[in-house]
């Protein structure tokens, strides 16, 4: 039984699909005038897992994702790189595919085009205008927010919180400050579409309710996006859809949260603004190593908590990922071997048996992958610890086709483990920004050994393992390595 926090009703709630055995999913895609960021990596990251897991629930998924393929940004970069506003829309869609196949993401089953749908958005605002929810003004289409008696219900504001917090163009024409543009006359030099209002193009809103509604349906059963997008974004699409059909739009509302960078927002302004592009030349793995990472990286804690992008942390799910393959090609050689019993192949089956349910549990438990990943952490201690005492090679290939299916919905785990050795590249720079080098390093622990004990004492303590914290601590002290723990993981102190 699956459980969704429902951002529109604000709990959890237990997840009943409109069609029994199918879903229907639309996530608002990227705006094309510029290569993906970090938070676009997450929250497509985010839906690619939620689909994934679904799927492996046995529901037929029909995944739907945009492109808003013309927006003030794109004529904006038109102008500035002089091409035409289409060069730049074509350019940034083939980028953010090079992009989301670096990070491992499935593309959608539909993935439609704004500009694709202007016949199908002006139906909407037409219906609008003849129930009285819109209304024009020299070429411009306005929404009534104040005759939508709901508006507000998705971001939980009143009309005086949106009027102080809302980005809202001043325009002395309209009726009311927030009303907000289901279509803009077109200015000399710009694209523009036949209406009966005139020439123009589509506001931002109406473009999402627009293409969801045509592939999914009036109603639909989740729509998905970052927490950037419930105000105004998805409370205007709410608005826009319910007035024009009088039906409930969508039924669950999913929203990740944000990425910061060493604990401060993402900006431009502050400097500290990744590129997935970026985030691949800062840490010089081969693409597919910094691939898995950096999906561990941005998976390993709750869709809806923030996370903070660092180093520190980089590192970190390196160092594990390392500790998961280096455990896996163990097993996948122990596997090789003739049908033989070990004694230790009845309690590693019953940690095998405890993990998928607590993998599933937490799965279930509103997508959680944080604890998801904790159960796999959890068996490979204890995988780790019974090979010493020898497991059969039929517990192995259990232990490898566990892997292989839940490694299959996180879309990790995907290389092979004798090759994830060869497939890294470090250089030296990197293992610095450890806070700490070859120079500074017991002679107890290489680099690697260190990094791996730090990730799984930050595993420890993420999830409350205390016991195995303090060891872990306590091993690491006595050959001269202190600890201090910091808001954004464990770091050693230099003495």
């Amino acid at each position: 039984m699956i459980k969704i926090y429902n951002t529109l009703t604000g709990k959890k709630e237990v997840f009943e699909p409109l069609v029994s055995g199918h879903v229907g999913i639309y996530v608002c895609g990227v705006t094309v005038y510029d290569v993906c960021h970090i938070g676009h990596a997450r929250s497509s990251l985010v839906f690619d897992v939620v689909r994934r897991y679904l799927e492996y629930k046995g529901f037929n998924v029909l995944f739907v994702k945009n492109f808003t393929d013309i927006d003030d940004k794109i004529i904006a970069r038109a102008q500035k790189d002089g091409v035409e506003w289409k060069d730049v829309a074509e350019k940034y869609i083939e980028e953010y595919y090079i992009d989301m196949e670096l990070l491992g993401v499935r593309k959608a089953d539909i993935e439609p085009k704004a500009t694709n749908h202007i016949e199908e958005m002006q139906k909407i605002i037409a219906a609008l205008m003849e129930k009285g929810y819109a209304y024009a003004i020299d070429g411009d289409v306005y929404y009534r927010v104040k005759n939508f008696t709901e508006y507000g219900k998705l971001s939980k504001r009143d009309i005086e919180e949106m009027l102080a917090g809302a980005r809202v163009e001043i325009d002395e024409r309209k009726e009311d400050s927030l009303d907000f543009a289901l279509w803009k006359s077109s200015k000399a030099g710009e694209p523009s579409w036949s209406s009966p209002w005139g020439g123009g193009r589509p506001g931002w809103h109406i473009e999402c309710s627009a293409m969801s509604m045509k592939y999914l349906g009036y109603t639909f059963d989740i729509h998905g996006g970052g927490k950037d997008l419930i105000f105004p974004h998805h409370e205007n699409e709410i608005a826009q859809s319910e007035a024009s059909t009088g039906k409930t739009f969508a039924r669950y509302w999913i929203h990740n949260g944000f990425v910061n960078v060493n604990q401060e927002k993402m900006s431009k302004s502050l400097g500290n603004f990744f590129t997935i592009r970026e985030v691949f030349d800062k840490y010089p793995y081969s693409s597919q190593v910094t691939a898995e990472v950096l999906r561990y990286f941005l998976i390993s804690n709750h869709y809806r908590s923030p996370v903070d992008f660092s180093d520190f942390g980089m590192n970190t799910s390196h160092a594990t990922l390392d500790g998961f393959y280096a455990m896996l090609q163990k097993v996948e050689e122990i596997s090789w071997g003739g049908v033989t019993e070990s004694s230790v192949d009845l309690d590693v089956m019953a940690e095998i048996e405890e993990c998928k349910k607590e993998f599933v549990d937490a799965m279930d438990d509103d997508f959680n992958t944080a604890a998801a990943i904790g159960s796999l952490q959890k068996l490979r201690r204890e995988v780790n610890t019974n090979i010493e005492h020898g497991i059969s090679p039929n517990i192995a290939r259990e232990i490898l086709d566990m892997f292989k299916t839940f490694g299959t919905i996180l879309g990790l785990f995907s290389n092979d483990p004798f090759n994830w050795e060869f497939l890294k590249i470090i250089s030296s720079e990197l293992v610095l920004n450890l806070e700490w080098g070859a120079s500074n390093v017991s002679a107890s622990f290489s680099d690697m050994e260190i990094q791996n004990l730090v990730a799984e004492r930050e595993d420890a303590r993420r999830y409350k393992d205390w016991k195995r914290s303090d060891e872990i601590r306590k091993q690491l002290s006595e050959a001269g390595i202190i600890l201090e723990d910091r808001p954004d993981g464990s770091t050693r102190v230099k003495r």
